[in-house]
């Protein structure tokens, strides 16, 4: 056989799926793509985690039916930083979005929902936004109509959305836009409180936006979660019916603080505190609705031309019944129990069910990763921070050759397959963990691995500099 008609034969039996391989193929049918973040969900708040307490069922079934990745990171310990790295594929601070309600998403970047526009997709954002303020006209949320954010007002339909239902920032996970005039005793305005029933209440102060200074006035009572998918499962439709691909990032705000539950879901953990019932009642509430969307996309035909990514933003709470356990800290830390969450990706009959990966992902993988899917090229020279998951979870390949990093409140962590490199001060002192022998992070190793540490300092302050001229707005044409 020549080397040229050796060379056809690959190509001929790359596209077509009846060639023998055991590797599942991508159909020449663009997919759908769902991208499923939640808030501040511990690592050991789901089933398919280990935890036995709250029930999460759909989630867990989702879980079994892809391929759940064992070390999942937010490329942030705190929520909008992480929302600008999926929608960028950059590390949050190369975008200036460095901390929570902290700047907006500048119109330099280059969006997922950009990208996927240009190809024919319908797009459309759900939930959480928080990436920049959604009116200029009245006080909303954290920074809405105040004229010190003027500068901050971005909405998704600036960002390659054809439509949203957003709020700016947090809402409580029930009832959204209200909260009760009096609490009860265990009850509060920062936690939660058990679901209002008399109408004895008042307005908290956001919004759920759907256009350029236009609110949604209509079907806002109940699970705030529901109320999203209500909005999603129409979207879904409309898309099948134009058989137009679609791409939606449903960004729900539970767990996120306040937790408010309906008394269905507290009685599932009726024998526990109120604050155990109030965040385990609202997990397993959210799961009910994700299995709602799944549920959905098998009665439309849907469910095997769909892939759907689900993660949290960061870590747990502090001061709550959360979990990040086995993991060190919580929200807000660059030690593991504040940036690896749960995340599992499923496509029906594309991926091996039942399947974990112990490569470690992050949140600014998601673009390169469709990317790679739709078989596009990045869109130009700007640095990704991301790679492509494809070959992980359709052949389980376990190296990761661009390690990921960290940067919070001046705090810096590196972290490659095996060790990870954080500070504990403003980037003079480093502690070394190995993370595959000690993933709870107990024995710093760096007094004993000074050649090492010195190799990942400078790689790090190396990607460092690459940030920071990002951050100055130079990668922009």
């Amino acid at each position: 056989m020549t080397k040229k008609y050796y060379t056809l034969t690959l190509l001929i039996c790359f596209a077509f799926t009846s060639c023998t391989d055991n590797k599942k193929t991508i159909p020449t049918e663009k997919p759908n793509i769902i991208l499923i973040m939640v808030d501040d969900l511990g690592w050991n708040d789901v089933g398919f985690n280990g935890n036995t307490t709250i029930k999460t069922p759909n989630l867990d079934g989702l879980a079994a039916a892809g391929v759940t990745f064992n070390r999942f990171y937010s490329a942030s310990p705190v929520c909008s930083p992480t929302r600008a790295s999926v929608m960028t594929g950059r590390h949050p601070k190369r975008t200036n979005i460095n901390n929570a309600n902290d700047g907006h998403l500048r119109e330099g970047e280059i969006t997922i929902a950009e990208i996927v526009k240009k190809e024919g997709y319908a797009t459309a954002h759900f939930g959480k936004w928080h990436l920049g303020t959604l009116t200029k006209k009245e006080l909303d949320a954290n920074r809405g109509g105040n004229p010190k954010f003027a500068t901050d007002f971005t909405i998704p339909t600036m960002h390659g959305y054809d439509s949203f239902f957003s709020t700016e920032s947090k809402v409580p996970t029930f009832d959204p836009l209200v909260y009760p005039k009096t609490f009860d005793e265990g009850e509060s305005k920062q936690y939660g409180w058990k679901a209002v029933t008399t109408g004895d209440s008042q307005s908290y102060g956001t919004s759920y936006w759907i256009g350029n200074e236009i609110k949604e006035t209509e079907n806002l009572s109940g699970s705030d979660t529901k109320i999203i998918m209500d909005r999603v499962l129409p979207f879904i439709d409309k898309s099948a019916d134009n058989k137009t691909p679609f791409f939606t990032t449903v960004w729900i705000h539970t767990p996120h603080l306040p937790l408010v539950t309906d008394s269905i879901h507290r009685a599932m953990y009726a024998d526990m505190p109120l604050k155990e019932q109030l965040l385990f009642g609202a997990i397993t509430e959210m799961d009910e609705q994700i299995g709602r969307l799944w549920q959905h996309l098998e009665a439309k035909g849907l469910d095997e031309n769909t892939i759907l990514w689900f993660c949290s933003d960061n870590g747990p709470e502090r001061n709550t019944p959360g979990s990040a356990l086995p993991f060190r800290e919580r929200k807000r830390s660059l030690y593991e129990g504040g940036i690896r969450v749960p995340a599992f990706v499923v496509w029906k009959d594309k991926l091996n069910a039942n399947t974990h990966t112990d490569f470690p992902a992050v949140t600014s993988d998601y673009l390169p990763t469709v990317l790679d899917i739709l078989n596009l090229p990045k869109p130009d020279d700007r640095p990704l921070d991301g790679v492509s998951l494809l070959p992980i979870i359709q052949e389980n390949k376990s190296i990761r050759n661009a390690p990921i990093g960290f940067e919070y409140q001046h705090r810096l962590s590196w972290v490659n397959d095996t060790f990870k490199l954080i500070s504990v001060d403003k980037g003079v002192t480093f502690e070394l963990y190995d993370l595959l022998k000690d993933p709870s992070e107990k024995n710093n190793i760096a007094a004993d691995n000074k050649a090492m540490v010195e190799k990942l300092k400078k790689e790090l302050q190396q990607w460092m500099a690459s940030v920071k001229n990002s951050q100055n707005g130079n990668d922009y044409n």
